[in-house]
């Protein structure tokens, strides 16, 4: 992974949110990787949800929030790689999470920390397909309106829809997911044997229109270690609609309990 020589210089705090328990330490670290289009803040409040003694990290992308005023990302690598850099120092035991594009985010970061003699423990890629295969539904939000867009944004739900039909709001996000969807659409990691060695947990939606089940299982393909597969009620953002159930299954892989599929 490479990023431009025009990046501007890291801050660590802005790359990567670290949103302690509220106990004096922690055990393991969640870092998650957002969705096309998302930032931070949309994840931020699974924090009440967690154990206290989880630290949650968050990645942040170029183009919002603290990095607004960078410039947008081309590739997989300008989406990762700062993240990687700006881990902190205490996370030897990780999990790495990604929702949707940020799956993909979480395997090229987990894949690289591998390289690096320092694996996580667990990789979690929830509604994406593995990366040796081509996406399913690709968006190609060069070739659309700003209406086109905000309509299929709004077909795949998990965007605030009063944010898109405010046109000053509109104007500021739709860059950054247009970006991130150039990004997912041509995404492809050019080796389709297995290059990690963690657990992997791959969930999903059973009524996803955007990952089919028979892709989402294939992620067992990207490791030699332990691999499962769950299926919650709903779309492409099924942990939405029952956030407790998803973050017990996230919850129960951080502390150690067994796969329920493997």
């Amino acid at each position: 992974m490479t990023i431009r020589d025009d990046h501007a210089p890291l801050v660590p705090d802005d790359v990567v949110w670290a949103v302690d328990g509220g106990t004096a330490g922690h055990g393991s670290s969640l870092l998650v990787l957002p969705h096309a289009g998302g930032n931070a803040h949309n994840y931020a409040q699974w924090r009440e949800l967690l154990s206290e003694n989880v630290r949650l990290l968050i990645g942040q992308y170029p183009g919002r929030g603290a990095r607004f005023s960078e410039p947008l990302p081309r590739d997989i690598g300008e989406l990762a790689e700062p993240v990687l850099q700006c881990l902190p120092d205490d996370t030897d035991d990780l999990v790495i999470l990604g929702h949707s594009m940020g799956s993909l985010v979480a395997f090229e970061i987990t894949r690289a920390l591998t390289g690096q003699g320092r694996p996580p423990r667990a990789l979690i890629a929830s509604s994406c397909r593995p990366p040796f295969l081509p996406n399913p539904s690709p968006v190609h939000a060069e070739m659309l309106t700003d209406e086109e867009l905000v309509a299929a944004i709004e077909a795949r739900g998990g965007t605030d829809h009063t944010i898109l039909n405010e046109p000053e709001l509109r104007e500021i996000i739709l860059p950054s997911i247009r970006a991130d969807f150039a990004i997912d659409d041509r995404y492809r990691s050019p080796d389709d044997t297995a290059q990690l060695h963690c657990q992997v947990l791959a969930i999903g939606g059973v009524d996803d229109p955007i990952v089919p089940a028979e892709a989402l299982v294939r992620w067992s393909e990207v490791t030699d270690g332990p691999t499962s597969t769950e299926f919650l009620p709903g779309g492409h953002f099924y942990f939405q609609q029952q956030p407790h159930a998803f973050i017990a299954i996230v919850q129960a892989l951080i502390d150690g309990a067994p796969a329920l599929h493997e």
